[in-house]
């Protein structure tokens, strides 16, 4: 399977220490998250907790219908936060049919 833009722009988060992947890790930090992903097969809780990040952040929350696991080369991830201005917006620009915007926000 072909990785499209967003596989790519999240590949370069990760490569940059740019993404923070889990609910603990997102918890932890104080401000800089520009966006949210979150799985589309995570359970309510992490759904709701997911709304809770993207409220306390300002941001927008997109979700990634089929493959996040894959995409954040992380086994049992459900949600990440993206902590890059320029990344966000071009997550946000390119998204496909395999990622949607669910609740909006300010980058």
């Amino acid at each position: 399977m072909a990785n499209g833009k967003i596989e790519t722009y999240i590949g370069f988060c990760i490569r940059s220490g740019k993404i923070s992947i889990g609910s603990g890790a997102i918890s932890t930090l104080r401000s800089g998250v520009k966006l949210i992903i979150l799985d589309g097969a995570a359970a309510k809780n992490s759904k709701r907790l997911a709304l809770k990040f993207q409220s306390r952040f300002g941001c927008p929350l997109v979700i990634c219908k089929s493959g996040f696991e894959r995409v954040v080369n992380r086994d049992g991830a459900k949600i990440a936060a993206i902590k890059d201005d320029e990344l966000s917006k071009a997550i946000l620009q390119n998204l496909d049919d395999n990622f949607e915007l669910y609740a909006g926000g300010s980058i």
